[in-house]
């Protein structure tokens, strides 16, 4: 069975991680949201990208969601004591090394997807990781703060400001320029299952859904997409979804996350707190509704989870 993922960072890798202990990682795409991407002292950091390499790989930091296990920070701690306003992206040692490999591969002609290609080879991961596309996307936020309006980057409101501001319009600065990376959309065509994980509707899959081409791929594959809800008990697991989604014009439930992929999905797994949404979802939306427990604590949970999608698709 041939299965293409999309994905943005924690939640995904989460996921993944049980998918593969269910299907042959050699058969799993991964396309990779890098509206999040950002240039930070010099470096191309691609955040998603690289939570679902660290994930699939089994080098992340379970505790912490984010980054390399065993990561120290002594870096960013120096840099704080130097220069404070520009050490608030909190790079680790390790994972520095990864962007340092990345930007040295871009500088000298590759292109993401080809730097994606050996970041993945450098940790031995099977699946193959795509980027949305190789051409620039940014994920870009109008904030009120301090009484008037700013536009900043998506980072810059998560994890600068640490999502304080109230959010009152979202972006995606340069995606209707945007190609869809090589082989992304052969492998949402000729996938057996397409999957979009439990992450964040705006923030994370709205950005890959939005390059033209993508969004269009998978509705064409409806029949054969099935999705995660992110939403449990009318709040996001992790990260700020509950922020966003009011703004993109949906509720932050189970259901408000399955309208965000209206007329692309034939099936929806969500968590047994939102057990009583379940016709409502399949009534309204005209999809298929599994009710299993989503909380994934660990790789057995997550492999139930995916279960629970393949076996609701069967």
């Amino acid at each position: 069975m041939r299965l293409t993922a999309l994905a943005g960072g924690i939640g995904a890798g989460k996921f993944l991680r049980g998918l593969i202990r269910i299907v042959q990682p050699e058969d799993v795409t991964v396309i990779v949201n890098t509206g999040d991407d950002v240039q930070m002292h010099g470096l191309h950091v691609s955040p998603d990208l690289d939570s679902v390499t660290y994930w699939l790989a089994g080098v992340m930091d379970r505790e912490r969601g984010w980054g390399r296990r065993d990561e120290t920070f002594r870096t960013t701690e120096e840099l704080g004591r130097f220069d404070p306003d520009h050490a608030w992206f909190n790079l680790g040692d390790l994972d520095l090394a990864t962007h340092l490999y990345r930007t040295n591969l871009l500088r000298a002609g590759a292109t993401l997807s080809e730097a994606t290609a050996l970041v993945a080879r450098r940790f031995g991961v099977a699946p193959r990781i795509l980027p949305m596309s190789d051409d620039p996307v940014a994920t870009r936020v109008s904030v009120m703060t301090d009484g008037e309006e700013t536009d900043l980057h998506f980072q810059e409101y998560w994890v600068k400001r640490r999502a304080r501001d109230e959010v009152k319009a979202i972006r995606y600065d340069g995606v209707e320029a945007a190609v869809p990376g090589p082989r992304v959309l052969e492998s949402i065509e000729a996938a057996d299952l397409v999957v979009l994980c439990p992450s964040n509707p705006i923030a994370s899959l709205r950005p890959i859904l939005s390059v033209p081409g993508i969004g269009k791929a998978v509705a064409h594959r409806r029949d054969a997409a099935v999705g995660i809800s992110p939403i449990v008990g009318g709040a996001p697991l992790a990260g700020m979804a509950d922020k966003l989604m009011p703004v993109a014009g949906y509720a932050v439930t189970a259901l408000g996350a399955a309208e965000c992929y209206r007329g692309l999905l034939a099936g929806w797994v969500i968590d047994h707190a939102d057990r009583e949404l379940a016709s409502r979802i399949e009534h309204e939306l005209g999809v298929r509704v599994a009710v299993t427990d989503t909380v994934m604590a660990d790789d057995a949970k997550a492999e139930s989870v995916a279960r629970a999608a393949l076996d609701l698709m069967r």
